[in-house]
C-alpha cells in the first residue's frame, strides 16, 4: 500500500504540474489583462497610458513571457504564497478562506442529503421493481434528472419567491442580517439556502438513486443470493447485508469523484442566487482576468480532483478485501 501510495502521490504531482501549465498559458492568452479589461470597459476616459500601463505591468510581473511568469508563481507556491489578487487587492488565500464557508454550506448539505434519501429509495426501488409505486418514482425522478438546475432555480425564484414572497430572492444575508439574533442570523441564512440546496439536490438525488438501483438489480441475480434465500433468509437481510454491501465499491468511486464538487460547487447556480461562494469567484475571476485568484482556484479544484481519485482508489481495499495493492 505505501509504494502504491508513494506512486500514485507522484504521478499526481506531475499531472497537476501540467495542468497548471496549461491553465497558466490559456489565461494569459485570453484577451485583455488585468489593467485594461475593467477600465475599457467601464468607462473609455479611464484608460491607461501607454507609459503607465508599462509601469504598472511590471509592478504586478505582467511585462514576462508567460512560460518565466508560470515558473515565478510556482516557485512562490513553493513557499506557500498563492499571491495577491489584482482585483479585490488582498492574498488569494484569505479570499479563498472568505469564500470556502458558503460553498460548503450548500454542497456539503446537498450531499448529505443525496445520500441519505438515495440509498433508502435505491433499496425500496430494488424490492419493490415493477410495481406501480416504483414506476411512479422512478418516472418523476427522471423529469428531475433531466431538468438543469439552473432552469428550476429561474422557476423557483418567479414562484416561491417572487410571486408567493415564501423565500428570498437571492444573496446568502438579508439587509438587516446584522440586527438580528443569533437564532434569527441563524434562521435567516437557512431560508436564503433552501433554494439553492435544493437545486444542488434534486439532480443527484435522482442519478444517485438509479444508480444504486441498477447496481442492486444486477447483484440480486447472482448465485448467493439465490442461495441466501433459498436458506430462509429474511428479505431485509438479504437486500441490505448481502446485496448491498457488495455494491459498495462503485458507490465508493462515485463518492470518491464527488469530492472536488464541494469546494468547486456550481459556478451558474451561484451566480443565479447570487451566493458568496467559490463558484461565483471562480467566475468573477476570469470575468476581471485576475489570474492569481484563478490560478489559486485551479490549484484547488485539481488537486481535490486527484485526491478524490486517490481516496476511490484505497477506499476499494476497504470496502473489498479481495482488492489488494502492490
Amino acid at each position: 500500500m505505501v509504494s502504491f501510495l508513494l506512486r500514485r502521490i507522484a504521478i499526481g504531482l506531475l499531472t497537476l504540474l501540467l495542468i497548471t501549465f496549461v491553465i497558466f498559458g490559456l489565461i494569459r492568452n485570453m484577451p485583455g489583462t488585468p489593467l485594461t479589461v475593467d477600465s475599457a470597459e467601464s468607462d473609455p476616459s479611464k484608460s491607461i497610458s501607454p507609459e503607465d500601463l508599462k509601469r504598472l505591468e511590471k509592478t504586478y510581473g505582467l511585462d514576462k513571457p508567460w512560460p518565466q511568469a508560470y515558473l515565478v508563481w510556482v516557485g512562490n507556491l513553493c513557499q506557500l504564497d498563492l499571491g495577491r489578487s489584482f482585483t479585490h487587492k488582498q492574498p488569494v488565500g484569505n479570499l479563498i478562506r472568505e469564500r470556502v464557508g458558503p460553498t460548503l454550506l450548500l454542497t456539503v448539505t446537498s450531499l448529505i442529503l443525496a445520500y441519505l434519501l438515495s440509498i433508502p429509495l435505491g433499496l425500496w426501488a430494488t424490492v419493490r421493481g415493477g410495481t406501480t409505486g416504483e414506476r411512479s418514482v422512478s418516472t418523476a425522478l427522471y423529469m428531475f434528472y433531466s431538468l438543469p438546475s439552473f432552469v428550476a432555480a429561474l422557476f423557483l425564484q418567479i414562484l416561491i419567491a417572487v410571486r408567493l414572497g415564501w423565500l428570498p430572492l437571492f444573496g446568502m444575508k438579508s439587509d438587516n442580517y446584522a440586527q438580528l439574533s443569533a437564532l434569527g442570523q441563524t434562521w435567516d441564512i437557512f431560508l436564503h439556502a433552501l433554494m439553492p440546496i435544493f437545486c444542488f439536490t434534486y439532480g443527484g438525488l435522482a442519478y444517485y438513486t438509479r444508480f444504486i438501483k441498477s447496481n442492486m438489480e444486477e447483484v440480486i441475480r447472482q448465485d448467493y443470493i439465490r442461495t441466501a434465500r433459498a436458506k430462509g433468509v429474511a428479505p431485509y437481510r438479504i437486500v441490505v447485508h448481502h446485496a448491498f454491501r457488495n455494491t459498495l465499491i462503485p458507490l465508493v468511486t462515485m463518492i470518491g469523484l464527488t469530492l472536488p464538487s464541494l469546494l468547486s460547487g456550481a459556478v451558474i447556480l451561484e451566480q443565479v442566487f447570487s451566493w458568496p461562494g467559490m463558484g461565483t469567484l471562480f467566475f468573477e475571476s476570469i470575468g476581471r482576468r485576475d489570474y492569481p485568484t484563478i490560478m489559486g482556484l485551479t490549484l484547488i479544484f485539481s488537486s481535490l480532483t486527484l485526491l478524490g481519485q486517490l481516496l476511490a482508489d484505497v477506499l476499494y481495499a476497504v470496502v473489498d478485501p479481495r482488492v489488494t495493492y502492490s
